[in-house]
């Protein structure tokens, strides 16, 4: 029971990943950040209007690309033009390229671009690696060690952790990860549209619904490591062509305190 497998959970490694990110996003210029975040968010919205009918209540790719464009506040205006330009004769053709390699510390990493130029995006992605002490490999190398997955994730706003896991239990979720800003629902990625729409009849629209890669194990890094790590997801993420990036590591509450801190 999804219940049972709560109370032995260890949220550390995922949990340590999302603190980890909203580290680099204090730490980043807000503007700079808000900015690259409707460019990407505009560029799937694009890729997902054209993949399909440009009617999001017809096409779920893109509903939840609109869904989570929504759910940071992107504005109407700039949505509706990303689903315009799908339309448009002259619009880009993006296509989904998935990078993989090892990071400082023997660290898994897995980027996900949409790009109209392959060989521009490997380059920098390559590059990214090289200069933090990784190296690029080839597509497979390391995703055979993690799990295509859904994730779904609230706001602590929408109640307590207890709420939440009724919910998902009753919408046939996998896993439930709280803390004090938020709940993350996880789900067998074939499931992912199913789950997310119970979940929105028993607690409203969700903040983000997605597809991820979740590490079937991690690897404990120590600060200097993560510093580098830090670093490396920054400059793939910063990449205009980088919509995600997963890293299988895990970051002890006192490294965390002090990447905190600094």
């Amino acid at each position: 029971m999804l219940r049972d497998a709560l109370a032995e959970h260890d949220r550390g490694a995922m949990a340590g990943h999302s603190q980890f990110k909203n580290i680099m996003h204090r730490k980043g210029r807000q503007d700079a950040v808000r900015s690259k975040m409707f460019s990407k968010l505009a560029r799937e919205i694009t890729v997902a209007a054209k993949s399909g009918t440009p009617d999001p209540s017809m096409n779920p790719r893109l509903r939840l690309a609109v869904q989570n464009a929504k759910a940071v506040s992107m504005p109407k205006d700039n949505i509706q033009r990303a689903i315009n330009k799908a339309s448009m004769g002259d619009a880009e053709n993006y296509e989904a390229v998935r990078y993989e390699g090892y990071g400082p510390g023997g660290v898994a990493v897995i980027v996900e671009a949409l790009t109209d130029n392959r060989n521009r995006s490997a380059s920098n992605v390559r590059a990214a690696f090289t200069k933090a002490g990784g190296a690029m490999g080839e597509t497979g190398s390391v995703s055979f060690m993690w799990d295509r997955a859904g994730e779904i994730y609230y706001p602590a706003s929408v109640g307590d952790a207890e709420k939440v896991m009724d919910a998902a239990i009753e919408a046939g979720a996998d896993d439930v990860q709280s803390d004090e800003e938020g709940h993350t629902i996880y789900c067998a990625f074939e499931n992912l549209g199913e789950v997310s729409k119970a979940l929105e009849g028993a607690l409203g629209e969700a903040e983000s619904v997605k597809p991820i890669w979740k590490p079937q194990n991690n690897v404990p890094v120590d600060e200097e490591r993560a510093q580098s790590l830090m670093k490396l997801v920054a400059t793939l993420e910063d990449d205009d062509d980088v919509q995600s990036v997963y890293a299988n590591f895990e970051v002890d509450d006192e490294t965390m305190a002090k990447l905190s801190a600094a």
